[in-house]
């Protein structure tokens, strides 16, 4: 969903990704000159279609692009090849600047950091954990079909999902009795070497289980496999679940996006974990 722009001029090359579902672009990747880049970016864009901007700043450019009205929201240690991504964040809307949730969100917060990092109870010996394979598009589809109202991307259509595991992405699934019941894949970056760890769902009747725990540390030691050890999350700022599962296996809260993407029933705020896998056991 949404559509990426490779963009060069004499004073800059960077990678744009507009997003139109969630009113967003994204400036992914970048080099050059930074005010000739915002200068491009406010011209050219429709302010109205794209209510947010992110940038995935380097440590050298942060003050730069804050001089420039951005401000920090979350970072990403380690994302640029062990190298820290600061989050800035441009708003063109009063609307999309603001949360009403703040508060809530933050006592949330507190409350999954005071849960102790646990370890997780063996999957019964009827469940299957393994990695989704393109055939598994279908039930795939129907599991976010059920967990998700709206999605940032199109997870629900089985034909985006048979594409995505034709492509080798990293999809892990437990499965109950021939059923996917719960689901999580990673989006690996081979230029930067990180991953991002998304599209967790697990099926209401399943979730006392702490499925999630499993699939992620099964995404983990694959990636510590391919020399990948950045990983890190964006979770629904208002999902105690997601959020105490990334905290009890030791991911850190680095920051939140405001009204960042429309997911669950509508657009909300994310919470940003991150994970150094080179310092982890196992």
């Amino acid at each position: 969903m949404g559509k990426q722009e490779n963009i060069c001029q004499p004073t800059f090359a960077m990678i744009l990704f507009l997003d139109e579902y969630n009113k967003r672009l994204r400036i992914d990747d970048y080099r050059g000159n930074v005010n000739d880049i915002y200068s491009y970016i406010y011209k050219e864009i429709d302010k109205e279609t794209y209510e947010k901007w992110i940038i995935k700043a380097r440590a050298e450019h942060l003050l730069d692009w804050i001089s420039l009205g951005f401000s920090l929201e979350a970072t990403v240690p380690y994302y640029f090849n062990g190298s820290d991504a600061y989050l800035l964040c441009y708003y063109t809307s009063q609307s999309r600047r603001e949360s009403g949730e703040t508060l809530k969100e933050t006592e949330l917060l507190q409350d999954v950091l005071n849960l102790p990092t646990s370890d997780y109870s063996p999957l019964s010996n009827q469940l299957i954990m393994r990695r989704a394979i393109s055939s598994d598009a279908k039930q795939l589809s129907q599991l976010y079909r059920q967990i998700f109202t709206v999605y940032p991307t199109p997870l629900y259509e089985e034909e985006y999902l048979s594409s995505l595991l034709q492509e080798d992405s990293l999809f892990y699934i437990i499965v109950d009795k021939n059923d996917i019941v719960s689901a999580a894949s990673a989006e690996i970056d081979y230029v930067y070497h990180n991953a991002e760890l998304t599209d967790c769902a697990t099926l209401p009747a399943y979730r006392k289980y702490g499925f999630m725990k499993h699939l992620l540390s099964a995404l983990e030691a694959e990636l510590k496999q391919r020399h990948i050890f950045c990983a890190y999350t964006i979770a629904r700022a208002l999902s105690f679940g997601m959020n105490a599962a990334f905290h009890q296996l030791g991911y850190i809260y680095t920051g939140r996006l405001t009204n960042n993407c429309y997911i669950y029933k509508s657009l909300e705020d994310m919470n940003v974990w991150v994970k150094d896998l080179s310092k982890s056991k196992g």
